[in-house]
C-alpha cells in the first residue's frame, strides 16, 4: 500500500510529464517529416549539387549524439546571439535529428518503388515531378510507415533527454518526485512503465495504419 500511495501522490505530476512527452514527440514527428521529405528528394535527384548538402547533413546528425545536438542548440547558440526557450530548443532538436533519420527511411521507400512506375508515368506524359508527386510518394509512404512509426517510437524515448534542459517532461518530472520523496526504484520503474505503454499505443495505432494502406492498395 505504501507504493501505491507514492504513485497515486505522483501520478499528476507525472501525467504531466507525459503531456510534455506526448507534444515533444508529435509536433518533432511533424518538424521532422517537413524536413525529412526534401532531404529523401534531394539524395534522389541526379543533381551532385543537390545530392551532396543533403549527405552531409543526414551524416552530421546520425553520426552525432542527439544530447549532443541539444546542447549545441540550446547553450551553443545563445553565443553567438541566438536563442530559444528551452521547449522550443528542445523540439528543434528533436526536429532535425528525427528528420535526418526520417529522410533514409522515405527514400529507401522511394527507391523501392519499381522503376516500371516511372516508365508508366512517363509514358503517360508525366515529368519528373508530377510521377513523384501522384505516382511515388503515395506509394512510397505506404512502404514507409513501418520505419517512420519506428522513429516515432524512438521519438517518445528520446524526448528524456531533453530534461538536461529544464523541460518538464516524464523523466523530469520523475527526478522531482524523487527529490521530494527519496524513493527512486518505484518512481523510476513507474516512468518506464509509462515509456513502455506510449510505445505499445503506438505501435498498435501503426498496425492499424499498415492495414488501412494495405487494404486501400489491394483495392
Amino acid at each position: 500500500m505504501e507504493i501505491l500511495d507514492l504513485l497515486l501522490q505522483a501520478a499528476p505530476i507525472l501525467f504531466k510529464g507525459v503531456g510534455y512527452t506526448l507534444v515533444f514527440a508529435v509536433a518533432s514527428m511533424l518538424g521532422g517529416l517537413l524536413l525529412g521529405f526534401p532531404l529523401a528528394i534531394a539524395r534522389i535527384l541526379p543533381s551532385r549539387w543537390a545530392q551532396w548538402p543533403a549527405t552531409a547533413y543526414v551524416s552530421l546528425m546520425r553520426g552525432t549524439p542527439l544530447l549532443v545536438q541539444i546542447f549545441v542548440i540550446y547553450y551553443g547558440l545563445p553565443s553567438i546571439g541566438i536563442s530559444f526557450s528551452p521547449l522550443t530548443a528542445g523540439i528543434l532538436a528533436l526536429s532535425l535529428n528525427a528528420g535526418a533519420y526520417l529522410s533514409e527511411s522515405l527514400r529507401g521507400a522511394i527507391q523501392g518503388v519499381h522503376n516500371g512506375q516511372w516508365s508508366a508515368s512517363y509514358s503517360l506524359g508525366l515529368n519528373y515531378g508530377q510521377t513523384l508527386r501522384y505516382i511515388v510518394i503515395p506509394q512510397a509512404i505506404r512502404i514507409a510507415v513501418p520505419s517512420m512509426s519506428n522513429t516515432l517510437i524512438s521519438l517518445i524515448k528520446d524526448t528524456s533527454l531533453v530534461s538536461v534542459i529544464t523541460v518538464t517532461e516524464l523523466m523530469l518530472a520523475t527526478k522531482e518526485v524523487i527529490a521530494v520523496t527519496f524513493r527512486p526504484l518505484p518512481l523510476y520503474l513507474a516512468a518506464a512503465a509509462v515509456y513502455w505503454c506510449l510505445s505499445i499505443c503506438f505501435e498498435r495505432l501503426q498496425i492499424r495504419l499498415e492495414r488501412k494502406l494495405g487494404q486501400a492498395h489491394s483495392k
